[in-house]
Formats: structure tokens, sequence, C-alpha cells
């Protein structure tokens, strides 16, 4: 019988390729991939952060730096004359990436090695008409240029090259020298503020040897003080209000620390007239010292020196309180003095009185008063501080409650509350303690000085350039006593070995069963 059933035939066609649809395809998808790396580079490039995570913050610039950096009309130029065995040239060469960096196109910088290129080398230091021994930096802004060596960058120990040891940095201080320098190149002149000497007040300037076959100088108290003011291109001079007529008026500023003395009736008026034809004054009071007139000035313009000590009690032990004098106080955020060191805390030592701020009284004359610093909860104002009655004392921290007592104050008349408006005003600062900038006093924190270096930029106008000032690096170091030497002892005799032991253990036994 035969199968009538038709033979199976495939009717499918095979499928075109369409090998146009695919180019198109993949060149689409070649553009776009080409695209989105031209954004991600452009993005990299133009919108990257940088972020340092070393321990003490090596590359870091300070706020005070940014902020100057960004502050510039015009573009400076840095020339690096830096040999490759110098050893403070990584460092140099990283602080100088990250001024560029802050800087947003304002700073060019170039390399010259002196022994590749001594011709692009000799032109440029004939150009700046530079001679020196030692690697240095050339700075150049607007037509004028300053250098700045390798050793006023940095503290080296020497070593003992006769054991082959190297040359160690002790402390890098490149940031505030090469910053020192720009803002004299930008600013054309430092400033210069008035000492007011001549009511025994600490001096600013070291001694010269009384001696002259002895020549042993008298250091200044506040030589830290005084240096890290005058990196920020300012100089001071010393002024006697007895032999003037009048306070100069290239003094931008004038700066009263700790006076012994009052000031006699001539010496109030030269202040007082300075201060009406918009004068700048740092006022730093000694508790201790008896100044009337002072004090008259000052509640003339709403603040009252109150004569008082602000003082606290402190737990010594289970059932011991001890009297603490020194203040510890915080700083406000309100003012553009210390709005930068809101999150700190400073100590001022010797004491200090409170002040009373009226600001009511002396609104009519366009008169602004600002509290900077505050005690910390817990001081109160004892006005019987000669006493040694331990239970008055506590009675009266009782009484004290949770007021808080101000220790410094900004006074400013005419101009502007407002910080965008650029007015001329008269400006004052007054700070109950005058030891604090004293270099007995500064410790490895920089409070002090970065509330003083606040301060004379606010008086001077340059609130642009008030911030944390740089910080100078200091080395890590370990302290073990017995007991820690013993625990190191223990970890690295047995524990260390101990551990690469139990684990072969682990492994020969599992092995074996």
């Amino acid at each position: 019988m035969m199968n009538d059933a038709a033979p199976l035939h495939d009717s499918a066609k095979p499928r075109k390729i369409h090998r146009v649809r695919i180019g198109v395809n993949v060149l689409i998808q070649i553009a776009i991939l080409f695209l989105l790396a031209v954004m991600v580079n452009y993005l990299g490039f133009e919108h990257y952060r940088r972020w340092d995570l070393s321990r003490d913050q090596k590359y870091a610039l300070s706020d005070k730096t940014k902020r100057f950096l960004q502050s510039m009309k015009g573009k400076a130029r840095i020339t690096v004359f830096f040999l490759p065995n110098d050893p403070i040239g990584s460092d140099v060469q990283g602080m100088l990436i990250e001024f560029q960096y802050a800087a947003k196109g304002k700073l060019d910088v170039e390399n010259i090695n002196l022994e590749r290129n001594p011709t692009r080398a000799k032109e440029l230091l004939n150009k700046y008409k530079v001679v020196t021994g030692e690697d240095l930096l050339i700075l150049d802004y607007d037509g004028r240029n300053k250098s700045v060596k390798a050793s006023e960058m940095a503290e080296i120990d020497p070593g003992q090259p006769m054991f082959g040891e190297a040359p160690k940095v002790v402390a890098f201080k490149g940031e505030q020298a090469v910053t020192s320098a720009l803002m004299e190149l930008v600013e054309g002149k430092k400033n210069t503020i008035g000492y007011v000497v001549g009511h025994k007040e600490p001096p600013i300037a070291d001694a010269p040897p009384a001696n002259p076959m002895a020549p042993e100088t008298k250091t200044s108290p506040l030589r830290v003080t005084r240096t890290f003011i005058e990196n920020e291109n300012v100089k001071f001079q010393e002024l006697n209000l007895f032999e003037v007529g009048a306070i100069p008026a290239e003094l931008k500023a004038v700066m009263i620390v700790g006076p012994q003395y009052d000031f006699s009736d001539r010496e109030m008026k030269l202040l007082r007239d300075f201060w009406e034809k918009q004068g700048r004054i740092l006022l730093l009071l000694d508790p201790a010292a008896k100044t009337p007139k002072l004090n008259a000035f000052l509640y003339e313009l709403g603040v009252k020196v109150n004569d008082d000590r602000l003082m606290a009690m402190v737990k010594t032990g289970i059932q011991e309180v001890a009297l603490l004098r020194d203040v510890q106080a915080m700083f406000l955020a309100d003012s553009p003095i210390t709005k930068r060191l809101a999150d700190a805390r400073g100590i001022f030592p010797g004491g200090a009185s409170s002040l009373t701020l009226e600001p009511d009284r002396v609104r009519a004359a366009n008169i602004r008063l600002q509290p900077l610093v505050q005690a910390e909860k817990g001081y109160w104002a004892e006005a019987d501080y000669n006493s040694e009655d331990q239970a008055k004392f506590q009675a009266d921290a009782l009484r004290n409650g949770e007021a808080i007592h101000t220790i410094a104050v900004s006074i400013e008349k005419g101009g502007s509350a407002d910080e965008r408006v650029q007015a001329n005003s008269s400006r004052m600062v007054v700070v109950s303690n005058a030891m604090f900038i004293e270099d007995t006093a500064i410790r490895q924190d920089q409070q002090p000085l970065d509330l003083i270096s606040g301060c004379v930029n606010w008086l001077l106008n340059r609130e642009q350039l008030i911030g944390i000032a740089p910080k100078v690096p200091q080395t890590l170091t370990f302290s073990l006593d017995e007991n820690a030497l013993r625990n190191l002892r223990w970890l690295v005799l047995l524990i260390m070995p101990l551990i690469p032991a139990v684990l072969g253990f682990a492994v020969w036994w599992q092995r074996r069963t």
C-alpha cells in the first residue's frame, strides 16, 4: 500500500542579515560610550575634590590660606628652585599642589631643576636679582616679587653625619612662610600697628643686652604672638603717648596689652580722638591692675569692667574640691572674629574679670556690642576674690546659678551691622585678660593665636583672612609606663609567635584527620 503523504519540505526561508542596521547600532553604542567617557573625565577634571587623610593633616591648607587665595584679584606665580635631594622638597611640592588647587586658577607654579636646566635658572635668577646659596621659592605678583628660602620653611635637625644619620624635618612651616609672603605682595606694604608702652606693659621687642661684655638678650614674653601676627603682613611700632601730639596717621590700629598703670588725661584724649576718627583699638586688660580712666572710657561705650574674678569649683577627689582661677572659656559663633573658633575651647590663665554689656544705653550713639568669649558654665563672678573663705565661695557659686559671664567683647561705632557692607567705622576689641597671648601661656593648641589673629584682621578690615591659622606638625611620640612595657613584652615574645603556631597546629590536625 502506497503512502500518499507528500514529502516534507523546509518552507522557512533563511533570515536576512541587516548589516547596515547592526553597524549603525554599534556606532551609536560606541558614540554613547565615548560621550560618557568624555563626561566622566570632564567632571573629574573640573569638579573633583581632594581629601587629606593623613594623621596630622600634613598637606591640608588652613581655612585662612584658602580664603586669602580666593580673595586675590590678580594672578600670582611661584618659581621653585629646589634640588632633588632637599629634605623638604617633597613637602614643598605637595604644599604647592594644594595652593594651586585652592587658588582656582590664580596661581601658576614653575619648577626649575638647577642641574638639568641651568640656563633657565640663570635667566630667572638674573630677572629677579636673587643671589643665594640655598634652595628657595620666588613669588611674583603684579610686578612685585619676594623670595622664600628653604630655611624659612622648616626646622631641620642635621642629625649625625659621622654616623650616617640623614637630616630630619622637625617642623614644616612652608604654608605660613608662603602665605605671609603672598600677603605682603598682594597688599603692597605692611600694616603698622602701634604697640602702646609706658605703663609697664610687657615689651613687644627683645631687649638689647645691658652689658656688651655679656650679650644676653632679654627676650620678649610676646615673641610667639609677635612672630605670628607679623607673618600676616603686619609690623609693630612702639607708641609712647607721652611723646606724640597725636596718634600717627600711618598706624592702622593701636594695641594695648596689660597696662599696670592708668592712663593720664592727655593720653585718654589722644585715644578718644583716635577712636572718634574711625580708629581701631585692641585692648587686653590685666584684671589685677587698677585703670579707672580706661574703664570709664569703656563704660562710655557700653562696656562695664567689673571689679571681680571669675572662679570655679572643681572636684579633685571623692570629697575634695579645688578653686580654679584660670578661666576655661568658649568662643561664640555670632561674630566674624570667633565664628571659626566656635567649636573650640580656650584657657585664659591668671584670672579674668567679668564684662557687663549694656547695648541699650549706647544704641542711640550707633554703637554695637558683640560678646566674643564667655566663661564655661560653673564659673561665677566673685567680688571678694582676695578672701580665703571656701564656704563663702561655695555659697556664691550656688547663688550664681546658670549665669554665663562674658570676658571679651567687640565694639563698633558707625558703619553697618551687615558684614557684606563695607563701611568705615570705629572698632575696638576688649578682653579682660592679657596673659593668654604670652609665650608661657601658649601651648600646643593655638586658640589664643587664632583669637588674637581674628581680632587684628577684623580691626584691619581683613575679614576674609580670619580663620584657623596653619598648624605646625607635631612629632608623634609614645610614652609607655612599666605596665605598658610589660604588656608589650608579652605581646612580642609570646602572643605573636603563638598565633602562627596555633594556626599551623590546626592545619596539621585537619590534614591528619
